[in-house]
């Protein structure tokens, strides 16, 4: 292995790199920009550009928004309706912000990426807009009701950033200007208390997290909030991430100081005035995904009290999204993946929790306040359900009555993005390496032949992400082209509790791998498909899976499709945002840790074509992503072409991480990696 001969590619404007982009890309358009990828581009724009879809509005004060990409409007607009009207497609919807004209007004690509409403005066938002889709955001103040931007107004730079509202006229910024206010992963850990027109370095220290940490956070609780007078003292809350998953609380006492709350940093939380909620990720005090309710007294000499289990977890059970709003606790239990919502009446001690009868048809349910912020709003939520078959429908769960019944009342359904007739979903298990069982779902088209379905696998597997099943006209593209869409729960992910993901981190990492490796020979056993008619598909640590999938499993997939990977394990922790990801993967500079990772690092299992075949592989990153270095991706496409392998590579200019852009972008790389697959396993 010729190690370092390809480091010129982390240095993305060097004239080598950009000419090996160059011709692998040139490569990459020649083989699978076809007629039929056109086609498969046009359809999926046309669908993120529907103007029929099911709108699922925030409300601020008396306006209802909606974000919306036309064809006219592909970058998008923010738009608003009167809040006592109904949020129909067709509705008299004005526009608040075209972002294409302001975008070409300002000569650069922003891509919206919400707002953040000043509780306040709602009408006031700092727009959060990316730089090109990068994790780059720039805050600028914006007047809804005016429909303008706020001349003197908060405007920061481009930088790794979040905020929240301190008053009307202050915020508290936490922004990675320079060294000083950077962790060591390049997020921000230096909150400032900043007024308008003011320098953000000129702004006085509100807190501080560790250069080794993460990031830091601060939120506010505003007297506003639970009905008091402004004379009385806003809850100040500050959150330090010592690890992705690791994290302290602190909150600012009586007597001026922050102090910590005692709780294990190994939670996630959520806080109002009166109760902690928190979800156990191990057995310090709880059993690992134990939800537990804590009073919280933030100017008491005690400042966490009495403390009640709402929720212990039985096998295959985990809680996948929990919240506090004024008065009430709400959660939802993933059940074997089937879910289940529940309600905590927090104004009765003694209340038990209730669970909600949800719809036999829906797979997945999430929930969101109909409020951007609960301060002036009231306890409604929209509930959005939906399956792999099943469009997407929302509920309105109004909790400002306790004393009605309370329910779910249907408020709308998406239309559909294809004809699901005759398709069917199942779940499924396969059996590990080890003998566990791993879940996954199985959707299939309307015909297909047993033996010879055309199957894509996607996972993820890492960082305690749960997947969930969700509706989406894109599968359902790859559906109607005859193929099979199978979503793996592998180990690493959260979907069966915390130690679902404990067990795969650091030196378990295989474990993942052998899930997703088993569930593709699953398929093969039950007599479904056969290895050169299965893909398989991931981003990120999705793409380092797939990779590895590609160099450790080669013989169980008829194509490999990795996209913006995480690839070299012994110099990820290099770029600033891998050093976050040690606490997932192991310290590059412990040899014990390295060469657990070296065992199954993509770059290093590069094998010659001489000793083993590959399925073709796909390899897609893009330029401007700043969380998983580009040079992952290229430096792999390098070492297979050095080992006399073929793969496609395709480095796209913009979009980040998360492949953001306008919708004929977006359509674009879904539309590349279909061709990429019709001509694979779709052809048999």
């Amino acid at each position: 292995m010729k190690t370092g001969m390809d480091l010129f590619l982390e240095t993305d404007n060097d004239p080598k790199t950009l000419s090996f982009v160059a011709e692998l890309n040139a490569a990459s358009d020649a083989k699978l920009r076809t007629p039929e990828f056109e086609a498969d581009r046009d359809a999926v724009k046309a669908m993120f550009e529907r103007e029929d879809r099911l709108i699922v509005p925030t409300r601020r004060g008396r306006w209802l928004f909606d974000f919306h990409r036309s064809k006219e409007n592909p970058l998008g607009l923010w738009r608003r309706l009167p809040a006592d009207q109904e949020p129909r497609s067709d509705a008299a919807w004005e526009t608040v912000l075209d972002f294409d004209a302001f975008c070409e007004k300002e000569g650069k690509r922003w891509i919206y990426s919400g707002a953040i409403t000043c509780p306040f005066e709602p009408t006031l938002v700092l727009l959060i807009l990316s730089d090109g889709g990068s994790d780059l955001l720039r805050l600028v103040e914006f007047d809804t009701e005016t429909k303008t931007f706020v001349e003197g107004g908060f405007d920061t730079p481009p930088v790794r950033a979040h905020a929240s509202w301190i008053s009307r006229d202050e915020i508290a910024y936490f922004g990675s200007v320079d060294e000083f206010s950077a962790t060591r992963s390049g997020w921000p850990r230096v909150g400032r208390i900043l007024k308008r027109g003011q320098a953000i370095t000129d702004a006085p220290i509100l807190f501080e997290a560790g250069m080794d940490d993460v990031y830091g956070a601060a939120s506010f609780i505003d007297p506003l909030y639970w009905g008091g007078s402004t004379d009385e003292r806003r809850i100040e809350i500050f959150s330090v991430g010592h690890e992705i998953g690791k994290s302290s609380l602190y909150v600012r006492g009586a007597d001026g100081d922050i102090h910590h709350l005692d709780l294990p940093t190994e939670i996630d939380s959520d806080l109002n005035h009166t109760h902690l909620l928190w979800r156990a990720k191990t057995d310090e005090r709880y059993p690992s995904g134990s939800l537990i309710l804590q009073e919280f007294s933030p100017f008491g000499e005690k400042q966490l009290g009495k403390a009640r289990v709402l929720f212990s977890p039985k096998e295959g059970q985990s809680v996948s999204q929990f919240t506090l709003l004024k008065t009430w606790a709400l959660y939802i239990v993933s059940d074997r993946i089937v879910p289940k919502l529940f309600l905590l009446d927090l104004t009765r001690p003694d209340a038990e929790a209730q669970e909600l009868s949800l719809p036999s048809e829906l797979q997945s349910i999430s929930f969101r306040l109909l409020d951007a912020d609960l301060t002036l709003g009231q306890e409604i939520l929209t509930v959005v359900g939906q399956g792999f078959l099943t469009p997407y429908g929302t509920y309105r769960l109004d909790l400002t009555d306790h004393a009605k019944t309370q329910e779910l009342v249907p408020t709308g359904i998406s239309p559909s993005y294809f004809d699901a007739d005759g398709m069917r979903s199942e779940l499924l298990e396969a059996i590990s390496e080890d003998g566990t069982k791993v879940p996954y779902h199985i959707v299939f088209p309307k015909t297909w032949t047993m033996g010879e379905l055309p199957v894509l696998m996607y996972g993820y597997g890492g960082f305690a992400v749960p997947l969930s099943p969700y509706y989406s006209g894109n599968n359902g593209l790859w559906l109607t082209h005859g193929g099979a869409y199978v979503q793996a729960y592998i180990r690493g992910g959260g979907e069966l509790g915390p130690h679902w993901h404990t067990v795969a981190k650091g030196k378990g990492r295989h474990k993942a791998f052998e899930d997703f490796s088993a569930i593709a020979r699953d398929l093969v056993k039950r007599g479904y498909s056969k290895p050169s008619r299965i893909a398989c598909t991931g981003g990120s640590n999705g793409g380092l899976l797939t990779a590895v999938m590609l160099t450790r499993y080669p013989q169980d997939f008829g194509a490999v499709w990795t996209r913006v990977p995480v690839i070299d394990m012994e110099r990820f922790h290099l770029f600033p945002a891998g050093r976050a990801w040690m606490d997932e993967y192991g310290n590059p500079d412990v040899a014990e840790d390295l060469d657990a990772m070296l065992d199954y690092s993509p770059l290093h299992q590069v094998k010659p074509a001489s000793e083993v075949t590959y399925p073709p592989v796909y390899i897609e990153s893009s330029t401007n992503d700043d969380r998983v270095h580009p040079s992952h991706a290229r430096r792999f496409a390098a070492r297979l072409i050095e080992a006399g392998h073929t793969p496609l590579f395709h480095e796209y200019g913009s979009g980040g991480h998360g492949g953001a852009g306008d919708s004929k972008e977006q359509a674009e790389r879904l539309a590349m990696g279909y061709s990429f697959l019709r001509q694979t396993i779709l052809k048999g």
